[in-house]
């Protein structure tokens, strides 16, 4: 595979020969990742070799290859070839591979184009401002890769409730840092226990939930303070998120512990779905347990989710 010669690429890549570099890049046959339990969203900067090679190793659950922020605009279109090389390596991962592309009209419209034949898991979109964005990343989009939408607008914000137009759009991610400038808004006022934050996040997370749509938090940028980030997670962990962006694998251990279930919750949830389930043969519906107390359908379906989120 053409990651496996890094040596090669980068003599390509001094020589600024993105038609060699492009010629590298030969689509195959990939199984989709189709898993929405993933916990932790890591962000690989895509015109970095090393990091690309890595895909098979990292722990986390979903890796966020990325041609937007963080890549300037002569590396674009190398990070391009590159993320393709990546995707063609990689026919079949555990992790979900999905590729943030720039804003359509600042080049992510050709490159969504140019990723179609390499079948990322799913395509995230920035800077969404309108029903009529998405409706145009559906028609530029080949199915079946996922459409993943990111909230960073105030427009888009305003729009939430209506983005969900189709059955490929799976994930709402909420760029809060580009929100907030684009609101007005200090980055000052991003702390924990800050009620506006805490509206927002409620705001975000209950309407992606009723979209039927998987919600995740935004990346925690202050990457070498892990007790920062753990009073995020618990916070957030508290409201009812189960996924965060990131853009360290010590943050993705750190995101996985605090949303990651304890075996004492899973094998709970295992009995009283087991419970349930036998007593709904025998026709019954609702009942009283010695240890879990009184069992019904909707806390049966709680305990499927969970079991589900794993």
């Amino acid at each position: 595979m053409p990651l496996r010669n890094p040596q090669k690429l980068n003599d390509l890549i001094e020589a600024g020969d993105i038609t060699a570099l492009k010629s590298l890049a030969i689509p195959v046959k990939r199984h989709l990742n189709r898993s929405l339990t993933f916990r932790s969203a890591l962000m690989l900067s895509a015109h970095n070799i090393k990091h690309l090679s890595k895909i098979s190793v990292l722990e986390a659950e979903c890796l966020m290859l990325n041609l937007e922020d963080g890549v300037s605009t002569e590396q674009k279109p190398f990070a391009l070839a590159l993320c393709a090389m990546a995707l063609a390596s990689n026919p079949e991962s555990d992790k979900k591979l999905v590729v943030r592309v720039n804003p359509l009209d600042e080049g992510g419209a050709e490159e969504i184009l140019f990723l179609n034949p390499f079948m990322p898991d799913a395509i995230r979109v920035p800077k969404i401002r309108s029903i009529e964005d998405v409706r145009r990343v559906l028609r530029l989009v080949h199915e079946p890769i996922e459409i993943h939408l990111s909230i960073e607008t105030k427009e888009g914000w305003l729009a939430l409730s209506q983005l969900s137009i189709d059955s490929r759009i799976k994930v709402y991610y909420l760029g809060v840092l580009d929100l907030f400038a684009d609101l007005g808004l200090s980055q000052s006022l991003l702390l924990p226990d800050n009620p506006t934050v805490q509206y927002m996040l409620a705001h975000f997370l209950m309407t992606a939930r009723a979209c039927g749509i998987k919600p995740v938090s935004f990346v925690y940028q202050d990457y070498k303070n892990g007790d920062g980030l753990r009073n995020w997670l618990e916070m957030e962990k508290m409201m009812g998120f189960d996924a965060k962006g990131c853009i360290t694998p010590t943050q993705v251990e750190l995101i996985h512990e605090i949303f990651g279930h304890g075996e004492a919750e899973i094998e709970r949830c295992r009995e009283i779905v087991r419970l349930f389930e036998a007593h709904r043969a025998e026709g019954i519906s609702g009942f009283v347990d010695e240890r879990y107390g009184f069992i019904d359908e909707p806390i049966y379906k709680g305990a499927l989710a969970v079991l589900n989120s794993r």
